[in-house]
């Protein structure tokens, strides 16, 4: 008996022992699951709790701009469809708005200056990333001196009464006239009469056949047009033909124009930045006509230099640089200049880039599409050598706007000639690209890519947190120039098809050629 009450006392201790340890790794577990949620801000099966994680790294002025808008509207019935009345109240307030060239908080914030920042965001629906794009703005330094621009080609109520609520800068809308919304049913919309995307191996014969409208016009990939991709494109060129040439009060703007997207996210030094790089072109790499904030490196540290590789500077573009850093010297030390209120900054180009943090280092090369495509400014003595190139861009066969932009650097403008004995770069756009980046890419769905969580908010609390963790490393006052080493002839790339239709070609076109151009 006194055995089998020790042996009971040891079952008892161990089963006591074993509840013990699986208490505790279970609050271990939830332990870290809450504190991987923090860091990532992954969204929990509890959408407010998603949105705590959000809030708390917005200042609580902001938080008016993440709230949903109390009875929320979107155009058309339950299933989205717009009724003939209503696409044509749309379309009248679209006109009545690009008409009136309303700018909202002037009377606040005065007449926009010659060379004032001006911000072009291109809008689409995606309103939650939106919500943060305008967060991010609001906290950037120098925000009240930009015009911000939002080009739209959906009309929403609820984006209107977000856009129009914001005060801390002006603000301007602006709506794109020829979109799929406003043109559901005809060109360029999908017209029931337009030929199916696919029509099997001989597409053209069974195109004929069919006597669908553009049977003739397919793209370099025997498909033919579709409208929710084709848009994005004439949207872009529309946005930049209306920004620079058609508005009132751009009229007379010499400085940068900024291009971003609805889900971006900017660093509150991105305008101080712009300006850094403006000013360092003017002086020291007059051949750099676009200017590059963005990266879509998905893991970015702004402390970690050791898995960079740095290319090679030879000795003639090593003296451009040099050249150019004894110019700035000596116009600093003659007029005692001021860059905005503070005495003006040394322009250091020091060739050993480990002697730097990186947050202050800019690489001059060729423009890419697929990487410079973010973020991207330039003024408007680029633009009208890229409008002269119209022709070329509408009529390549790429949906994309930034394809057919870099086909058009490469054999439509100019080649761009090194200073003294530096290279000849074979393209008309050379960039001047920030290492650490300003400007955020945090959508992770869109026209590309879907993905089963559209709403996830982990990029954006990711974002928020290295930013907030390297503000110490923010505005800098100089910045270290590298040159990319670049081969010496880039091959024209084939484009990606999907603009085959001459349509398209047309509209494009006719965008530059009359802007008052409106469709049935």
């Amino acid at each position: 008996m006194r055995g089998g009450a020790v042996a009971g006392v040891v079952r008892s201790g161990r089963g006591t022992l074993v509840r013990t340890l699986a208490f505790v790794f279970l609050a271990t577990f939830l332990w870290l699951q809450l504190h991987v949620v923090s860091l990532t801000g992954r969204s929990l099966p509890s959408s407010s709790s998603a949105n705590e994680t959000l809030f708390a790294l917005v200042p609580q002025e902001l938080h008016r701009f993440l709230k949903e808008r109390r009875n929320a509207t979107v155009p058309g019935n339950s299933t989205g469809t717009l009724s003939e009345q209503e696409i044509l109240d749309i379309r009248r307030q679209i006109q009545r708005v690009n008409e009136e060239q309303r700018v909202f908080n002037e009377e606040a914030f005065g007449p926009l200056a010659s060379d004032a920042p001006v911000i072009v965001v291109q809008v689409h629906a995606r309103l939650s990333y939106l919500r943060h794009l305008i967060v991010s703005l609001a906290q950037a330094r120098g925000i009240e001196q930009a015009l911000l621009v939002f080009s739209h080609d959906v009309w929403n109520p609820d984006i209107n009464y977000l856009v129009q609520s914001v005060d801390f800068c002006r603000v301007m809308q602006i709506f794109y006239p020829h979109s799929i919304q406003t043109h559901p049913r005809t060109f360029p919309g999908e017209d029931p009469n337009d030929c199916p995307r696919n029509i099997h191996k001989d597409q053209l014969v069974n195109a004929l056949n069919l006597k669908c409208i553009n049977a003739k016009h397919p793209d370099l990939y025997g498909h033919y047009r579709e409208a929710k991709f084709t848009q994005t494109k004439h949207h872009w060129w529309w946005k930049a033909n209306r920004v620079f040439d058609q508005l009132t009060v751009t009229r007379n703007h010499t400085g940068m124009v900024l291009f971003l997207e609805e889900d971006h996210y900017v660093a509150e030094d991105f305008l101080h930045v712009l300006r850094l790089m403006e000013r360092t072109c003017r002086h020291s790499c007059e051949r750099c006509n676009v200017l590059s904030l963005g990266t879509y490196i998905k893991t970015y540290s702004y402390y970690d230099e050791g898995s960079r590789k740095y290319l090679g500077v030879n000795s003639a573009l090593q003296k451009e640089l040099l050249r150019g850093l004894k110019r700035q010297d000596s116009l600093a030390e003659s007029a005692g200049q001021t860059f905005q209120g503070q005495a003006a900054p040394v322009w250091a180009f020091q060739l050993l880039p480990s002697l730097y943090n990186h947050y202050q280092k800019a690489e001059v090369t060729p423009w890419i599409s697929s990487k410079h495509n973010m973020g991207m400014a330039f003024n408007r003595i680029t633009w009208n050598e890229l409008r002269k190139c119209g022709m070329q861009f509408c009529s390549y066969d790429d949906y994309n706007w930034d394809w057919s932009l870099q086909h058009v650097g490469q054999s439509c403008l100019p080649p761009s000639r090194g200073a003294g004995a530096a290279p000849r770069v074979d393209s008309g756009l050379v960039a001047m690209v920030m290492r650490a980046p300003r400007v955020f890419h945090i959508g992770e769905c869109g026209v590309h890519h879907k993905k089963n969580n559209c709403e996830s908010n982990a990029v954006i609390a990711k974002v928020q947190s290295v930013l907030k963790a390297a503000r110490k490393h923010l505005f800098p006052m100089q910045l270290t120039l590298t040159i990319a080493a670049v081969a010496k002839k880039t091959k024209l790339r084939k484009g990606n098809g999907g603009w085959g239709d001459i349509r398209d070609h047309e509209l494009c076109w006719n965008i530059t050629m009359y802007p008052d151009l409106s469709l049935p």
